[in-house]
């Protein structure tokens, strides 16, 4: 039987075909020593199987095999936390041969549970960003897996911040957010789709979810338009979650390695501190430069000013990628803590 789950360290030299570009990216990244988060990818051969049968015989098993290495490398357990150390948690992102931005499903934070958030507000000492990281697990998960509209979640979290008299989410306190969470679970038990408490259903399920993923309708579209094969399925990635919204020495942010309108060379894009990767193209807050070059005249502070450290470290591994690439590139990173993440 093919093997269908191949951990970062397996996956080198495998083709960006069975991969998916994001998985195919990582594992080179994870190759040349840069600091990627341990992952394993579900290959596209898998993808085809379920879209073609329904089932992959014998894939569940390979996915607990991988999660099991996830914890060996991270030294957490999935879905529990034990002493001072936090659940583990991962995303779950699609990942095409052929890029085919904003058109597949990412859901984060997944394998969060009411235990698990007590848990991770006793390891952090953050209880808000406990709860907030499960209230968005919630509302992605309701959507991408569910099937509700997220135009739902947002609606009850306006209505909570309009009854707390406070505008922005930031301003909402970690019983706010366990208040929005419960309402949200709430909600999805009435609508018939309850939010699975099991760690191993949340992450079936997700997988399931992209795999399905590359037949909605905005996905063919976009493979009509530019001329994409229908064949060609998605890679799905399973990355162990590193968090941008852990304080102001956290951040997240998309870039380029060099200027995308005129090829000049140097770091270009944005970021926001104490942030998910969502957040920044999801248009809710106003981003950060991360130069000082592109801050010139604005009033905002730079990555670079603000986390020099982090910004040297970027600026190295650029270089890195261009060397390695021969090409510029475009990038991802979050920060935890003070520490970058590709």
């Amino acid at each position: 039987m093919a093997k269908r789950v191949y951990l970062l360290s397996e996956a080198r030299g495998l083709s960006r075909d069975l991969l998916g570009g994001k998985g195919h990216g990582l594992a080179e990244m994870a190759a040349a020593g840069l600091p990627v988060p341990p992952a394993f990818v579900v290959t596209t051969e898998a993808c085809r199987q379920y879209l073609r049968t329904g089932e992959v015989p014998g894939l569940w098993e390979e996915v607990r095999a991988g999660m099991a290495a996830l914890e060996g490398l991270t030294g957490k357990r999935f879905g529990l936390g034990e002493g001072k150390a936090p659940p583990l948690l991962v995303s779950v992102r699609s990942g095409a041969p052929v890029s085919m931005p904003g058109m597949m499903d990412t859901v984060l934070n997944l394998g969060l549970t009411l235990e698990g958030v007590e848990a991770l507000a006793r390891a952090t000492g953050n209880p808000r960003f406990a709860w907030d990281s499960l209230r968005r697990l919630l509302a992605m998960y309701g959507e991408v897996v569910l099937g509700e509209r997220p135009e739902v979640f947002e609606g009850m979290l306006s209505a909570l911040k309009a009854e707390r008299g406070v505008g922005t989410d930031a301003a909402l306190g970690p019983e706010d957010l366990e208040e929005l969470a419960y309402r949200y679970l709430r909600h999805l038990e009435a609508r018939g789709t309850p939010f699975p408490l099991d760690p191993w259903a949340q992450l079936q399920g997700a997988i399931e979810a992209v795999f399905k993923s590359w037949q909605n309708p905005r996905a063919r579209t976009y493979r009509r338009i530019y001329g994409i094969p229908e064949d060609l399925g998605t890679a799905v990635v399973v990355q162990a979650m590193v968090f941008g919204n852990l304080g102001e020495d956290s951040g997240t942010g998309v870039g380029f390695t060099r200027n995308p309108a005129t090829g000049e060379k140097g770091l270009y894009g944005e970021y926001l501190r104490n942030a998910q990767g969502e957040d920044v193209v999801a248009g809710i807050r106003t981003p950060r430069p991360i130069s000082r070059a592109q801050a010139a005249g604005g009033n905002q502070a730079s990555l670079e000013a603000t986390m020099p450290g982090c910004y040297a470290q970027l600026l190295d591994i650029r270089g890195r990628l261009e060397s390695h690439y021969r090409d510029m590139q475009d990038i991802e990173f979050t920060i935890e803590r003070g520490t970058l993440f590709m």
